[in-house]
């Protein structure tokens, strides 16, 4: 287990130490406030340090941030990573805690190299001495995470205008180094209504049930087995009752334990569905069995310069060998120089495997509150944004008044 750092104590003078903090979903203005020591810039070439967070869940089903603190000018020698757990039943302030206390003891080998540590006290507080496989025997849940969820209800009143929007369900987790576990049954409820003076109220209700659930078997650093179990039933989607036990493979060219900052993965899985329709479908089917196979490959990075997600995914109907979609998709983010950043998104996906379209004309109604599938042959989407920032390097000041 990592030692816990109690306090860093600082003195009121500063320091010339300038830190570009990366953490994505933390409380910078926090960081800022809490850990005053250093300078704070707003881009990474105006730094002596990057400090670089990501994070990835434990066997305990928690969480493990991985903080890599690099050298950048006169430090450019010195990199230094931590790993921090937060376990699953942590409260945000206590999550904070953690992360604060690891961003203090990483940038004292900084710190010093600038000869600031006359400054600072370092106060250690607790004696965890227990290893990792004794806490996994002590666990009275034998690593099971459960989660209720049902506060996510939207009502939106008007005069001649109702909408109601719902989502509830449960998660079971379970992670081990050999064995990883869902089930996760869900609810969700749309409800749109619309007063027409003397002509009929629109009314349109979009139900999506089901229960997702995989089973995965790691088989080494680059191999895991898995089976993949769905049931759906969705009215808009003309799906009554969708059921779908797939198993599957995935190759990851390298190591899982790198998979947080980069990862190369394919995946194959050949499976049977069976599906009962609302209503008759275009090929006149009411109900059918559908076996069908899949190839993924993605291309995962996540770097202190940007980050990529790319890949393809190409499916296939045994039964109908026409009946197939494919898909190419990219996300980029990228720091290309100083204050600059480039953002691209781009999906590209070809459709020929709309088997589940109800025969006959579509209404006007159903098409514009969406409560009906339409035929397409493909599905393009894209977005560019770019960001410039300049003016003072600094980013030292929080000021939270309104």
């Amino acid at each position: 287990m990592l030692l816990g750092i109690g306090q860093l104590a600082q003195a009121q003078n500063g320091g010339s130490l300038r830190v570009f903090l990366d953490c994505g979903r933390c409380d910078e203005s926090r960081v800022r406030t809490e850990i005053p020591f250093v300078d704070y810039v707003r881009d990474p070439q105006m730094a002596d340090v990057h400090i670089f967070v990501t994070t990835n869940f434990t066997v305990l089903s928690g969480r493990e941030l991985e903080l890599s603190f690099i050298g950048l000018n006169e430090h450019s020698r010195s990199n230094i990573t931590l790993k921090r757990t937060v376990p699953q039943n942590s409260s945000g302030e206590e999550a904070r805690t953690i992360l604060h206390d690891a961003i203090r003891v990483g940038l004292i080998p900084f710190v010093e190299q600038q000869r600031l540590t006359a400054d600072f006290s370092v106060v250690y507080s607790g004696d965890r001495t227990e290893t990792l496989e004794q806490q996994l025997e002590a666990d009275p849940w034998h690593h099971w995470v459960f989660n209720i969820y049902g506060g996510d209800f939207e009502l939106d009143l008007e005069s001649n205008r109702t909408v109601f929007d719902s989502r509830w369900g449960f998660y079971a987790d379970h992670r081990s180094e050999t064995w990883k576990i869902r089930v996760r049954p869900y609810f969700n409820y749309d409800l749109v209504r619309i007063k027409r003076g003397d002509n009929p109220t629109v009314r349109s209700s979009i139900s999506r049930h089901g229960l997702d659930s995989y089973l995965i078997r790691s088989l080494g650093p680059h191999w895991s087995l898995g089976v993949f179990g769905t049931y759906l039933t969705r009215n808009d989607r003309n799906l009554e009752h969708y059921g779908s036990l797939v198993p599957g493979i995935e190759y990851s060219l390298l190591p899982y334990e790198v998979a947080t900052r980069r990862a190369i993965t394919f995946v194959y899985t050949l499976g049977m569905a069976y599906v009962d329709y609302f209503e008759e479908t275009i090929f006149n089917r009411i109900e059918e069995w559908l076996p069908r196979h899949e190839i993924d490959a993605t291309v995962a990075v996540r770097q202190p310069w940007g980050d990529i997600y790319s890949g393809v995914e190409a499916s296939q109907y045994l039964h109908d060998s026409s009946k197939q979609r494919a898909e190419i998709f990219t996300s980029l983010s990228v720091r290309l120089f100083a204050g600059f950043s480039l953002d691209v998104e781009g999906r590209f996906e070809m459709i020929r495997d709309q088997l589940s379209l109800p025969l006959g004309d579509a209404s006007l109604q159903d098409v514009l509150l969406q409560q009906r599938e339409l035929a397409t042959d493909y599905n393009v989407s894209a977005a560019i944004a770019v960001s410039y920032t300049f003016g003072s390097s600094f980013a030292n000041v929080v000021n939270t008044r309104f």
